[in-house]
C-alpha cells in the first residue's frame, strides 16, 4: 500500500485482505486526513480542562450554551428497528459471542471494539470480518467439541462501538501518524456494511464512548456527514447513541444531543466508566474520596442524579434514555449465591424502568429473560419517551454529591485482585473477563486502580484503623498475588502474565499524577508482545 493512502505496520494475513481492501483503506485515510487534526485538538482541550479541575475549578453547566438547553427542539425521528430497545446485550467482536448475542432474545446487540476488546491487530481485523459476515447473516462457528453455531431467523439489531477518541491504531499510519482507533474502526465497518445494512432495512448504528464535550460530538456528526456523502447513503441514516460515561459530558447532555440531532439515537448511562471519570476528573479534591466500589450504587448520590438528568434530557428531546450494565454472570454451582446475584439484577432493572429508562444493558445471555420480564411488565409500549419527568430537577451539586460509606481492607484487596487479573487477561489479548462472578472489562479495571490511587493519595482510613499508604499497598500486593496463584493454579499462573500485570498495576496506583487511561500504557505492552510473537 503506497504512503499516499495508508501504511500498515502489522503482520500480513491473507484472510484479512477482504477487509483491508485498497478502497476501504483509502476511505480510512480520507477520514484521518479530514478529522485526525480535530481529534488531536479536542484531546488537548481535555488536558487543559483537567488542569483547570486540578487547580480547583468544578465541572458545571456551560453558560455559553444555555440557549440550547433552554430551547425546545427534538432530534430527528428514529428508524423502526431502534424504537424498542428494552434489553440490550453487549460483548466483544468475537465470532461465537456475536452469534450468541444476536440470538439471545435481546432487542439490540452492541458489538464492542472498545472496553471489552483488547486491541490486538488480530482482534480488530478478525472482528471486522466477523461483523461483515453477521451483517450478511452468513456468520457461522464450529467449536472444538463439534458444536455448530449460526443465526436464528429473528436476531437483535446490531450496533457497533468503536474505540474512544483517545486510543490510536498503531498498526495503521497516514502521513506518518497513527490513525485514531475510533476512525479506523468506524471507517472499516461503515465502508463495508452501511449500504448492506440499509438494503436489509436497518442501518449503520453506533455507540460512541468516552465523549467529554459537545465539541467532540460535533466531530462525530461531521464524520457521519462525510461518510454519508462519500458512500452515497442517505443523509441521517447513520445513528449513534452516546455513552454518558465521563463527568464533563453529564453537564453537556443537551448540547451533545443538539450536535448529533440529525444522527442521534439517544444517551446511555455508562455507569462503570462514569465512576472512574468521577475519580479522575476530581482527583485533586480530597473531599471526593469514594467508599468501596460495592457501595457506590446507582440508587443514590451522583449516580442517581446523573441517571435522572439523562432520562429527563433524552425524553425532552424525544430520544431514548438507556440504563446501565448488569455485569453479573449466572452462578451455576451455587444456587443460593446465584439467587442473591439475580435479585440484585432484578432490583437494578426495576429501578431503571420505574425511573423512566427506555432500556437496559446486560453482559450475559442468561440475564436477557430477567431484564426482559421486568421491562415488559413495567413498559408495555416500545419506550417511555412520552414521560417527560419535569420533577427531575438536577443541580451541579447533585451531580457532584459523593457516596457515603466505608473503605475496607477487603475492598482494597479486591481492587488489587480484579485489576491485576483483568490486566493479565488484557495483555494476553482478552478484554472481556469473568472475575468473581462479574463480567469485567476495562471500565471496571479502571475503577479498581483509580480507587487504589485515590485512597493512597489521600491516606484513606480503612475500617480496621489503617491508613492506605504506598507502604501498605506494597505489603499486600504480594499477598494478593499469592491468593490469585492459589485461585487459578500454579500452571495457569506460570503460563500467564500476572507478574507483568501486577507491575503495571502498581505503577499506575503509585504514580504521582493520575494516568488518564490504563489502556494507553497497557497498549504499549500489547504491541511489544505482538512484535515478539511475530519475531519468534
Amino acid at each position: 500500500m503506497s504512503k499516499s493512502t495508508i501504511e500498515l505496520r502489522a503482520p500480513h494475513s491473507p484472510g484479512f485482505s477482504a477487509i483491508l481492501s485498497a478502497e476501504a483503506l483509502a476511505f480510512v485515510a480520507a477520514l484521518h486526513r479530514k478529522f485526525a487534526g480535530r481529534v488531536g485538538e479536542q484531546l488537548q482541550a481535555r488536558a487543559l480542562r483537567q488542569a483547570r479541575f486540578d487547580a480547583g475549578e468544578k465541572p458545571d453547566f456551560l453558560p455559553e450554551t444555555k440557549a440550547i438547553r433552554d430551547a425546545e427542539w427534538t432530534v430527528a425521528p428514529l428508524p423502526q428497528d431502534l424504537l424498542d430497545r428494552r434489553v440490550e446485550i453487549t460483548g466483544p467482536v468475537e465470532r461465537k459471542m456475536i452469534i450468541n448475542a444476536l440470538n439471545s432474545g435481546a432487542k439490540v446487540f452492541m458489538a464492542d471494539f472498545e472496553d471489552s476488546n483488547a486491541p490486538t491487530w488480530d482482534n480488530q481485523i478478525r472482528g471486522q470480518l466477523n461483523l461483515f459476515d453477521a451483517v450478511r447473516r452468513t456468520i457461522q462457528f464450529t467449536a472444538d467439541n463439534g458444536k455448530s453455531y449460526s443465526l436464528k431467523p429473528t436476531i437483535a439489531t446490531l450496533l457497533v462501538r468503536p474505540r474512544g477518541l483517545h486510543l490510536p491504531e498503531r498498526h495503521a499510519f497516514v502521513d506518518g501518524q497513527p490513525v485514531p482507533g475510533a476512525l479506523f474502526d468506524f471507517g472499516l465497518y461503515c465502508f463495508h456494511n452501511a449500504r448492506e445494512l440499509l438494503a436489509r432495512g436497518s442501518g449503520p448504528y453506533f455507540y460512541l464512548p468516552k465523549l467529554e464535550s459537545h465539541l467532540e460530538a460535533r466531530i462525530w456528526n461531521d464524520v457521519f456527514l462525510f461518510a454519508e456523502e462519500t458512500l452515497a447513503i442517505p443523509r441521517g441514516s447513520i445513528k449513534a447513541t452516546v455513552l454518558i460515561e465521563t463527568l464533563p459530558a453529564a453537564f453537556e447532555m443537551d448540547e451533545i444531543l443538539w450536535e448529533l440531532r440529525e444522527h442521534s439515537s439517544g444517551l446511555n448511562c455508562g455507569r462503570w466508566d462514569y465512576i472512574f471519570s468521577f475519580i479522575k476528573k476530581l482527583a485533586a479534591d480530597p473531599t471526593r474520596v469514594l467508599p468501596d466500589r460495592s457501595q457506590v450504587g446507582m440508587d443514590r448520590a451522583f449516580l442517581r442524579a446523573y441517571s435522572k438528568l439523562l432520562i429527563r434530557t433524552c425524553h425532552r428531546r424525544e430520544v431514548h434514555a438507556m440504563g446501565g450494565m448488569a455485569a453479573q454472570i449466572p452462578i451455576k454451582d451455587d444456587v443460593a449465591a446465584n439467587e442473591v446475584a439475580l435479585a440484585k439484577v432484578r432490583a437494578d432493572k426495576l429501578r431503571e424502568v420505574t425511573d423512566g429508562h427506555d432500556g437496559t444493558w446486560v453482559a450475559h445471555p442468561g440475564l436477557v429473560p430477567i431484564a426482559m420480564e421486568i421491562f415488559d411488565a413495567k413498559m408495555p409500549g416500545s419506550n417511555q419517551l412520552s414521560a417527560k419527568h419535569p420533577e427531575y430537577v438536577i443541580t451541579r451539586d447533585d451531580l457532584l454529591e459523593v457516596h457515603q460509606g466505608t473503605r475496607t481492607d477487603a475492598g482494597l484487596r479486591h481492587n488489587l485482585r480484579v485489576g491485576v487479573q483483568y490486566l493479565e487477561a488484557w495483555l494476553r489479548g482478552n478484554g472481556c473477563v469473568p472475575i468473581y462472578n462479574l463480567m469485567e472489562d476495562a471500565a471496571t479495571a479502571e475503577i479498581s486502580r483509580a480507587q487504589v490511587w485515590q485512597w493512597i493519595r489521600y491516606g484513606a482510613l480503612l475500617d480496621n484503623g489503617q491508613h492506605v499508604t504506598a507502604a501498605l499497598f506494597n505489603s499486600i500486593l504480594p499477598e494478593e498475588l499469592a491468593r490469585i496463584r492459589t485461585e487459578v493454579g500454579d500452571a495457569r499462573y506460570a503460563a500467564g502474565r500476572f507478574d507483568e500485570a501486577a507491575t503495571l498495576f502498581a505503577r499506575l496506583s503509585l504514580a504521582e499524577r493520575f494516568e488518564e487511561f490504563l489502556t494507553l500504557p497497557a497498549y504499549d505492552r500489547l504491541l511489544e508482545h505482538e512484535q515478539h510473537d511475530v519475531h519468534t
